[in-house]
């Protein structure tokens, strides 16, 4: 899986020199948008209401429901598709060829891919993980190998390319769900795991007789999900509602936002989320929630706040580190990943602002994993009605912020969303343990040596980007990550020396657990 996402990566880094920032925007966030809000909305609900509860129910109802998927899947592409042609700003045909063939594509490609539900739903309550990986890698790959094919060859097509690489992966995807089941249905290990469907033609809408033709239980709740996607897809996909039904950036800053946005994403998704996993299932173990810290046991209030200490330490060196020297080299990894069309106009500025808020990601994802673990419901419930009011904060926020600033308006209205939750937990994480003679906060002050290694590693790094960067040659850019690489080792080097407490703890929980897997 990790060598299709550096593939796939690689292969959106060339796809990117041979095209325009309106055609990157368009497909990237008005198209993509259009795709994602159909298939939410018409397989969320029929989604978690059917993986609810046991695997041990009757499948044929079950099957049933999910193929209603396909007819409100349609309903949904078409009146949306016909919002996307006739109410919103149609980009420039000179620029952005075809784009009605965009929208149609891409609704088509909804309603094709939901074609496929009820088996990824079976594969899915089963636990058919590794079909499920392979099919997204293969459906992925293919369709930037046939993007690069058509950018190359035929540049003039427009959306036309990406419209037949959207449809290539929902068949891809959907075949091979389909596949697996015709080679799996009726084989030895169907057989032995007494799995539920034994043909094909079990995975049809089939009529009973003498019954209902769904199971009315699962239909009530799928409209009770149903009810609340509307409000989840919103504020889910609320940046790209704004660019898209306000005007506020052109399709060029969006399709620059959008790459930006990706880009910066990475670090959260590799390294931060992976850590918010595990420790949220660590705290909920090692305490009971809804307890105060005086009823807990008091060896293992010392072990989570020891953890929670240094796992704050942790996430907020990380964090540092990347907001220092992602300012001085935003323009030079946008350079070398897109070009002069990234790393001209905004985009260094957007990646320099993600950079900071990568340090905001990281904070918040430890103190709310920290939180949500011990919150009880009642607790839960007004955090939910908090959360939700500042959604709806960050939409109006963002809007204003956008015609003030630019797309870096969004980057800064995610800053000033997640410091209001990270002011959220950190209140409860000290109301917690006020009672206690434990302090983990303290793991968010940073040795005074390591301030000063970060200062002077941000001063050197960013004269280094005015005197050698971008535009000196590559003997400056070499020159320039040479200067940022003896930072970076003075940085560690300080790190290794002052924290090493966080040393240890790393050694412990992270490279211990790894050894173990690779042997």
């Amino acid at each position: 899986q990790v060598l299709f996402r550096v593939v796939t990566f690689g292969l959106n880094a060339f796809t990117l020199r041979y095209l325009s920032r309106e055609l990157i925007g368009v497909v990237n966030v008005r198209l993509t948008l259009l795709y994602s809000t159909i298939v939410f909305l018409a397989r969320e609900a029929f989604r978690r209401a059917c993986l609810s509860g046991s695997t041990k129910r009757n499948w044929t109802k079950t099957i049933n429901l999910l193929w209603l998927t396909v007819p409100l899947g349609v309903f949904w592409s078409v009146f949306l598709g016909l919002v996307w042609l006739h109410l919103l700003e149609v980009p420039d045909p000179s620029v952005v060829p075809h784009y009605q063939a965009g929208v149609v594509a891409f609704g088509l490609s909804a309603v094709i891919e939901l074609l496929g539900e009820p088996f990824w739903v079976l594969a899915q309550a089963h636990l058919f993980v590794r079909l499920k990986v392979i099919a997204e890698s293969l459906s992925v790959v293919s369709k930037c190998i046939l993007t690069v094919i058509l950018v190359v060859l035929y540049p003039h097509w427009g959306l036309y390319i990406f419209s037949f690489a959207q449809l290539l992966y929902v068949s891809v995807l959907v075949m091979c769900y389909i596949i697996y089941f015709v080679v799996f249905l009726g084989s030895p290990e169907a057989t032995k795991k007494s799995f539920p469907v034994a043909r094909m033609k079990a995975l049809l809408p089939t009529l009973v007789e003498d019954e209902t033709f769904v199971n009315w239980k699962e239909a009530r709740l799928t409209w009770s999900f149903f009810k609340q996607s509307f409000l989840k897809q919103i504020l889910t996909e609320g940046e790209r509602y704004v660019m898209t039904f306000l005007n506020v950036l052109n399709f060029g800053d969006q399709g620059v936002y959008d790459i930006v946005n990706n880009l910066g994403s990475l670090v959260a998704r590799f390294i931060f989320l992976p850590i918010e996993e595990s420790f949220y299932v660590f705290f909920a173990k090692v305490l009971e929630r809804g307890k105060n810290v005086k009823d807990q046991k008091q060896d293992d209030v010392a072990m989570a706040a020891n953890v929670l200490e240094l796992l704050l330490k942790l996430v907020l060196l990380i964090g540092l580190t990347i907001t220092i020297f992602g300012y001085a080299y935003s323009q030079l990894a946008l350079d070398i990943y897109g070009g002069s069309m990234l790393s001209s106009g905004t985009g260094p500025d957007l990646l320099r602002c993600y950079s900071l808020y990568v340090l905001f990601l990281a904070i918040n994802g430890v103190t709310e994993c920290f939180t949500f673990a011990l919150m009880c419901k009642e607790e839960e419930d007004r955090y939910n009605f908090v959360m939700l009011a500042l959604s709806f904060t960050f939409l109006c926020i963002s809007y204003f912020l956008t015609h003030w600033h630019g797309s870096i308006g969004f980057i800064l209205a995610n800053c000033f969303n997640m410091g209001i939750r990270i002011a959220h937990s950190i209140h409860y994480i000290y109301d917690y343990f006020k009672a206690s003679t434990y302090r983990p906060l303290k793991g968010l002050l940073p040795s005074p040596v390591l301030v000063l290694v970060y200062i002077l590693s941000g001063v050197i790094t960013g004269f280094s980007e005015v005197f050698l960067c971008c535009d000196k040659g590559w003997m400056g850019r070499l020159i320039h990550i040479c200067i940022g690489a003896l930072c970076f080792a003075a940085t560690i080097i300080t790190m290794l020396s002052a924290e090493t407490k966080l040393v240890h703890f790393v050694r412990s929980q992270f490279l211990s657990r790894y050894m173990k897997k690779g042997t």
